[in-house]
């Protein structure tokens, strides 16, 4: 059984957060400029067992999907070129930065460490995986 990955995508960066092997615990990985995503993948998969990744769907509060939907999908269509064998899932991210920020906040970082986009991204990404997992056992 290999990990399984998620992807908070955005314009400028992308956090990304994995399964342990056994595709229990979500943990945060890295945050990466977007258009170096592609690569970092490439090289992750190379390194590491993903059967599956998921991708966060950008939805407002009437369901509506944000402008950035447009550049995912183009994304996803390159990924699926890329690895043909890993299957791609998306999932509504609503409200997962703002629950990035909060769970930050409650972690005891000064302010400083607390405002970083990148680790809000990572954190929102370990958040995606995590919600993944649960309607999974469902």
């Amino acid at each position: 059984m290999g990990q399984i990955l998620a992807i908070d995508y955005g314009k400028a960066r992308c956090g990304i957060a994995v399964t342990d092997d056994m595709q229990i615990i979500a943990s945060s990985l890295d945050t990466v400029e977007t258009r170096f995503l592609m690569e970092f993948l490439k090289k992750y998969f190379t390194e590491n067992k993903v059967d599956d990744v998921v991708v966060g769907l950008p939805t407002d509060l009437k369901g509506n999907v944000s402008e950035v939907e447009t550049d995912i999908l183009k994304f996803i269509e390159e990924f699926h070129k890329e690895f043909p064998g890993i299957t791609v899932h998306r999932l509504d991210e609503r409200f997962t930065s703002k629950m990035a920020s909060f769970f930050i906040s409650q972690s005891g970082k000064s302010k400083k460490k607390r405002q970083e986009k990148g680790l809000i991204d990572k954190v929102s990404a370990t958040i995606i995986l995590q919600n993944f997992l649960e309607q999974r056992i469902r």
